[in-house]
């Protein structure tokens, strides 16, 4: 990959401001008055589940511990996914306004929704799984077969602790194809917040063997309603990291620069406000 270094640190260091609010129903009817909010400025690449001990810890304080299930989410209603990036959370949800008010919960998991995470060891499972996904799709498999224990441990570290040198030093192994393209380029792409995400196998050259941009991408994926005459339509934009990126961007280098710590570029369509 061509040394960029201080796109993926900018992309690393990016935060949201973030105020969790505990929710009425689950505030302890000892208490008279609901109680203050929980402020953390939270990196636009990392997972609810890396913050929730810090609110649970702060908000148990408050609760009834004989109504406690597990701790989820919301925001104005719309559950939170914990296996989607925070900063893809906020860009699905139309960046509201900051600090992003987000409710928490101790009761009445939505399970139909949101899947449970059982433990830390289940998300982080969850997390390389989608790292062993995208380097399937890249061709890059043997690369992460031969990985040690040591180097699975760095990517995980690396994420829990948003150390970059960390993470990076053993990510980009999976990341240098040298003047070579990736076979395919790992992407999920999200319409509406209370829909799945759109993956298929999409090659980073185009029929005519030249390098695919974003615009093909999108044009090959995404429904017809989207777009006209092969552009999407201007009432559309295109967030990665909450950056509206020009759809003649390659992508290739983009697969290289602005892909999550998953190994997967997650793409927003969503309507210009």
């Amino acid at each position: 990959m061509a040394d960029d270094r201080e796109v993926l640190r900018e992309i690393w260091d990016a935060r949201l401001p973030v105020q969790f609010t505990l929710h009425p129903d689950d505030v302890n009817d000892q208490l008279s008055s609901q109680p203050d909010s929980y402020y953390l400025m939270v990196p636009r690449v990392s997972y609810l589940t890396i913050v929730t001990d810090k609110v649970s810890k702060f908000c148990m304080k408050y609760v009834d511990e004989n109504k406690v299930d597990d701790i989820w989410f919301d925001f104005e209603g719309q559950a939170l996914k914990w296996n989607y990036p925070i900063g893809l959370l906020y860009d699905l949800l139309g960046q509201p306004k900051l600090p992003w008010n987000i409710t928490v919960h101790f009761q009445n998991y939505p399970e139909e929704d949101v899947m449970r995470c059982a433990s830390k060891e289940v998300c982080e499972s969850y997390f390389m799984q989608t790292i062993k996904e995208a380097s399937m799709l890249k061709d890059r498999k043997e690369i992460m077969n031969q990985m040690q224990k040591n180097d699975h441990l760095a990517l995980r570290k690396g994420l829990l602790t948003h150390k970059f040198d960390q993470f990076w030093s053993v990510n980009r192994k999976l990341m240098n194809q040298g003047t070579n393209l990736f076979k395919n380029i790992p992407f999920r792409i999200y319409l509406r917040p209370d829909d799945g995400f759109i993956q298929r196998l999409f090659s980073p050259w185009t029929p005519e063997k030249t390098p695919a941009d974003l615009g093909h991408l999108l044009v090959d994926s995404i429904p017809s309603e989207y777009y006209q005459s092969g552009e999407l339509l201007s009432e559309y934009k295109v967030l990665i990291h909450g950056v509206d990126i020009p759809l003649t961007t390659p992508i290739q280098w983009l697969s290289e620069h602005f892909s999550h710590p998953d190994n997967f570029l997650h793409i927003v369509v969503i309507k210009i406000s």
